[in-house]
């Protein structure tokens, strides 16, 4: 069986400073992702493909068979109503309606996602949930607790709780319709949301010593099985 083709979105950044070649490459932008992704679809037996985010977002879910929505920046405050802060990081409203079509085409078509830290985010703004702007007891938390929800897909991976890694100041506030909780943090924040053939975490299973994370083979076992 061939190994499924697996969208991974990634950021796109000025290139100064990522670069070895003369200064006239500063001008230029890069597109990149952290590599734990397309290492983690690879072990689990996928085929990753980097998804710039000017391409036509139909075209893409039509032609693979999953999609990881990766992290990044905040989501635009703006699309849940609320107003950025001091502590708001770098918007990229682009990226954000970009990733917004990609999930969107990808529910139509019912391809399994993968949704990780911002990807979380984002699908709860898409689905009409809150988040909180910022979050100090969990900005850069490296490892802690997450109790999971029996009968989750989360709780199938890992069982009853699993010890994650935290790189977020956000976090999801009001749940959006549709979606379930399915892992929270000690202090009770939403740590996991499911909906059928979507799984999304809070953590980053890409940057966890074990590869691939068990998300990971979900997402490409459940892109054989669609």
């Amino acid at each position: 069986m061939e190994a499924p083709l697996i969208a991974v979105t990634g950021r796109r950044r000025a290139a100064a400073g990522l670069h070895s070649g003369p200064p006239a490459l500063d001008a230029l932008e890069i597109d990149a992702y952290f590599t734990g992704y397309g290492a983690n679809v690879v072990a689990a037996g996928g085929l990753p493909l980097h998804v710039p985010g000017d391409v036509d977002p139909a075209a893409v879910v039509e032609r693979t068979d999953a999609l990881v929505l990766t992290g990044g920046n905040d989501v635009d405050p703006a699309r849940y109503g609320a107003v950025p802060d001091a502590r708001t990081s770098s918007l990229e409203p682009g990226r954000d309606a970009f990733e917004i079509a990609l999930l969107a085409a990808a529910r139509e078509r019912g391809r399994p996602v993968l949704a990780i830290c911002r990807g979380i985010q984002l699908v709860n703004v898409a689905w009409g949930g809150t988040l909180h702007l910022h979050l100090e007891e969990h900005a850069h938390t490296r490892r802690h607790e997450v109790t999971l929800t029996p009968g989750s897909v989360l709780a199938a991976l890992h069982g009853p709780s699993a010890t994650v890694n935290s790189l977020h100041h956000q976090g999801v506030d009001r749940v959006a319709d549709g979606l379930t909780v399915t892992a929270r943090a000690p202090d009770g924040l939403v740590e996991g949301l499911e909906a059928d053939g979507l799984v999304c975490v809070q953590w980053h299973p890409e940057q966890l010593e074990d590869v691939p994370q068990p998300e990971f083979r979900w997402l490409v076992d459940a892109a054989r099985a669609g």
